[in-house]
């Protein structure tokens, strides 16, 4: 009774340690948040993640139709109303490249990525006007705007320069896509049946925050980016990719039947965008597209999270490892001696989150574990009456802490390597015990032994 007794004291404070576990992970989500609230107060002041789309040529037209409506009688009449259609054509060929300046602005602790983008999109329309309309329809075609969409307007750093055909032509805003956010020039009126051959070259510096997509509208599309930003993450189909000690190059090339993009658009779809300011995935929400968004290369709230979900192991595993001394020793452990030691594993995951927004993760996470590994060798020493012990548990806490950075830094092996290391700790717990008599230390009265 008195070995079961003392299990169950052992798994109360295991879960005990869950709520401080439980605190630590809500500020780091806290942190989080101050960190997306610095990304939305300098999207604000700056512009935000950036979208381009276009260029799309619209032609609009006003001719007469026989509707059916009803009197105040409720009786229906076929009445003839003038109503306004355009129709939207989409470029042959599409080609969109420049390169990104990259920058970083501060909010209070937070460092946020922001970039102007030099870029330089040509296009080439060969289409032709519809020459169905009959006679009774009274059809007229009014002037055409070719239109690009952006996500963020205030991103416009100059005077955009925009030659038709060769001819410059000045730029407009506003008719960019259904919420009007862009730019346009107005076009001559074709007629009926007319072809429209149409090439035009768009300069245009702008600036964003974070992250770029591209819409391949064209028929067939072609995107270059380049930047010397070191640490891209590709959005969308993903491009063939350089990324060496000056920056990446990102060459997309996207034919108009491996996208939805043109039907998304005439549907009014919104502008791609990606995750939150935060956001790890890399998809991306609205029209397709394809981008870059400029990520750090450790985002320290990421995997300070990662790592406490590891929490409740460490001390799960410190745990047994005092119930194993206890019992095997004879070393009466106060089960307050257990919460301080459980207090101190959570402790570390606070450390390593409020240290890491000051100094690199890795440098981070080496001083709040020798801190402490330090703390509890230390204490260790006396509760296990030993030094030598004490010496011993700090250097198991050493092998967990070093296992968990290994786990951090190999997300995608984390599971087969934590899978390996909790096999190999119950190895070692079976081999140490294998000739235990469990029934004969459960009914032992545990006494202080050096």
């Amino acid at each position: 009774m008195r070995l079961a007794l003392k299990i169950f004291i052992v798994l109360g404070m295991t879960l005990a340690i869950l709520i401080p576990l439980l605190m630590i992970r809500g500020v780091i989500h806290d942190r989080q948040q101050y960190r997306a609230q610095a990304v939305a107060d300098i999207a604000r002041s700056y512009a935000g993640a950036q979208s381009f789309a276009g260029p799309v040529l619209v032609v609009p037209y006003t001719e007469t139709v026989e509707v059916e409506e009803t009197d105040k009688y409720n009786i229906a009449h076929k009445v003839r109303r003038q109503k306004t259609r355009h129709w939207t054509f989409f470029p042959t060929t599409l080609d969109v490249r420049g390169p990104m300046q990259t920058s970083t602005r501060k909010r209070g602790l937070h460092e946020v990525r922001v970039y102007e983008w030099q870029a330089q999109a040509k296009a080439r329309f060969d289409v032709k006007v519809p020459d169905d309309a009959d006679a009774a329809s009274d059809r007229r075609i009014g002037r055409p705007w070719l239109s690009y969409a952006l996500a963020d307007a205030r991103g416009v750093r100059s005077t955009p320069q925009l030659r038709v055909n060769g001819r410059a032509l000045a730029v407009e805003e506003g008719l960019g896509s259904r919420d009007g956010a862009g730019l346009h020039v107005r076009l001559e009126a074709p007629t009926a049946g007319q072809t429209l051959v149409l090439d035009s070259e768009l300069d245009l510096l702008l600036g964003g925050t974070e992250s770029l997509a591209l819409v391949p509208l064209g028929k067939s599309n072609r995107f270059a980016l380049e930047s010397g930003w070191l640490h891209p993450s590709f959005v969308g189909t993903s491009p063939r990719y350089e990324i060496g000690p000056q920056g990446f190059k990102a060459d997309w090339e996207v034919a108009s039947v491996a996208t939805n993009a043109q039907r998304q658009y005439r549907e009014g779809m919104t502008l791609p965008v990606t995750g939150g300011p935060q956001a790890e995935t890399t998809d991306l929400a609205g029209i397709d597209a394809v981008g870059v968004r400029l990520i750090e290369p450790v985002n320290v709230y990421t995997q300070a999270d990662r790592a406490t979900k590891y929490g409740l192991l460490f001390v799960l595993l410190t745990f047994v490892g005092f119930f194993m001394l206890e019992l095997i020793k004879q070393l009466p452990i106060h089960p307050i001696q257990y919460g301080l030691v459980g207090l101190a594993l959570a402790i570390f995951f606070l450390l390593l989150v409020s240290l890491s927004e000051h100094i690199e993760f890795i440098w981070a996470y080496l001083a709040a574990s020798v801190a402490c590994i330090g703390l509890l060798g230390f204490y260790l020493s006396a509760v296990l009456r030993s030094v030598g012990r004490g010496l011993g548990f700090a250097a198991m806490l050493a092998t967990l802490y070093a296992a968990l950075y290994g786990l951090l830094v190999s997300e995608d092996n984390a599971l087969v390597l934590g899978a390996g290391l909790l096999f190999l700790i119950l190895a070692a717990i079976m081999v140490v015990t294998r000739k235990v008599d469990w029934y004969q230390l459960a009914g032992a009265r545990p006494a202080a032994r050096d």
